[in-house]
């Protein structure tokens, strides 16, 4: 449990002090007194390399020697408006958000990471329902759950510094390209505001390996946007995490960029949100969203650790998650709708080695079955060839089906095809003069960080030659 033991002594005045401040903010903790407990006087000695210092406190687990009522304050979550508990892991891109959010705020939270905490996972259950959903956030007695700054704001009661900067260029997603867009832009000296909905990075951050970026035989994906994340902001762009964009007007040569917090003013506009994966459709899909069925292997894969999972699909992110989840789980079981993968056959080829992946072929997805208690169960299959269906027994579902373009906030702005990819001409200009676009989002786009990185040069020199125009 989250349990806090203070060893000290009755006659020691900060042990007095950390004492009284636990006491004031209405903090649970267990005493021991050194001097009548000679167990703990050797660990407290063995803590402090010999020396007997008190208070020693031991904070799940973690230890800290005499701490003044700020260093507690940072650690247990104690502001003045509220205390904070964040519940999460530090594979997790929402609680990266979060996190980034309360530090840039200068809010005191006491971070629970799951993995280390086992006796977290029940109590985060008890609150979602039966799912594991991080981040979880106690505010005092309410409950936030994988919630947006904005409701973080509200909770807090923060006042934010609104930017009034008129910006060279905003762009909104904080992916490959953009980064891009906004290094090379920032070298031309052109001012960039990066606006990022979740966390810098995209897709590529939830890519456990990436083999094929030039220059890296082999690079996490968290890795290689972190040093793109790092470069754009030595050459001096502002990069804005949790911050969703809800519309974007131009009035006087200057586009209006409206977030749910904020107003940012820019005179050009660059579209880099990336895309989504596609989700089944299928019945029980909805329900075990969360709790059994997952889109990212990297985020969620560490729950089904020496588990069974399945993996609907039959590209390269089918195959690339699947390879990663076989690193730690007990089988993985690949199904795929047609009679091959349409993968690149670097990955096709890795399947034989991997004594733990079993593929199915021509198996069309029909339902995701659940048990009496609405936990998952299986998932129901139909044999395109035959029509025999059959369940697919495991412990969750990973789906990669495809991706969708995140271009909800920009429809009637700019001209998209039928599946709401944005068009675009030349250096990725798009029917408004002034707005770019460029990644994964844009029609003809490849779902690749190389890719993604060239998109952002050819959307840099667009907008320099519109800017000097």
């Amino acid at each position: 449990m989250n349990e806090i033991t203070l060893y000290g002594a009755d006659w020691c005045p900060d042990c007095l002090r950390a004492k009284a401040f636990l006491k004031e903010n209405n903090i649970a903790f267990n005493f021991v007194d050194v001097d009548l407990d000679e167990a703990a006087t050797r660990k407290v000695e063995a803590i402090n390399k010999g020396k007997r210092i008190i208070p020693t406190l031991i904070i799940n687990g973690k230890s800290y020697t005499n701490p003044d009522n700020a260093t507690l304050s940072s650690v247990l979550g104690i502001n003045e408006q509220a205390r904070v508990i964040l519940f999460g892991a530090d594979w997790c891109p929402d609680c990266i958000k979060s996190k980034t959010y309360l530090v840039e705020n200068k809010v005191n939270f006491q971070y629970i990471n799951i993995d280390e905490n086992e006796w977290a996972i029940p109590i985060i259950e008890k609150i979602n329902n039966g799912k594991r959903k991080i981040p979880t956030i106690l505010i005092n007695d309410d409950i936030l759950v994988e919630p947006e700054n904005e409701a973080l704001r509200i909770a807090l009661k923060l006042d934010e510094e609104k930017i009034t900067k008129v910006f060279d260029s905003i762009i909104i997603g904080a992916g490959a390209a953009g980064l891009t867009t906004s290094i090379y832009a920032q070298r031309d000296r052109f001012s960039t505001l990066i606006l990022e909905k979740k966390t810098v990075g995209g897709n590529a951050f939830l890519t456990d390996k990436i083999e094929n970026y030039p220059g890296f035989t082999s690079i996490s994906g968290p890795n290689l946007m972190a040093k793109m994340e790092e470069q754009a902001r030595v050459y001096g762009a502002i990069i804005k995490t949790g911050e969703e964009v809800v519309s974007i007007e131009k009035a006087d040569n200057l586009f209006n960029v409206r977030t749910k917090t904020n107003l940012y003013l820019g005179r050009s506009i660059v579209l880099s949100t990336g895309s989504t994966y596609e989700k089944l459709n299928i019945p029980g899909e909805s329900e075990l969203l969360g709790s059994s069925v997952h889109f990212c292997a990297t985020c969620d894969g560490a729950f089904y650790r020496d588990k069974e999972v399945i993996v609907v699909g039959g590209g390269n992110s089918a195959l690339e998650e699947g390879i990663f989840l076989s690193g730690f789980t007990k089988k993985v079981k690949i199904v795929n709708r047609k009679a091959s993968f349409k993968a690149s056959q670097t990955y096709i080829d890795k399947l034989p080695e991997l004594d733990n992946i079993t593929a199915f072929y021509n198996k069309e997805s029909i339902a995701l079955n659940t048990d009496k208690e609405g936990k998952f169960a299986g998932l129901l299959v139909k044999d395109t060839l035959t029509g025999k269906e059959e369940v697919i027994t495991a412990d969750g579902v990973f789906v990669f089906v495809g991706l969708k373009p995140n271009n909800g906030s920009f429809k009637g702005l700019v001209d998209m095809n039928e599946q709401g990819f944005i068009t675009t001409s030349g250096l990725t200009k798009t029917s408004v003069e002034g707005i770019f676009a460029a990644g994964d989002n844009r029609e003809g786009a490849i779902a690749q960080v190389a890719a993604a990185t060239g998109e952002g040069v050819l959307a840099s020199y667009g907008l320099r030659a519109f800017l000097k125009g």
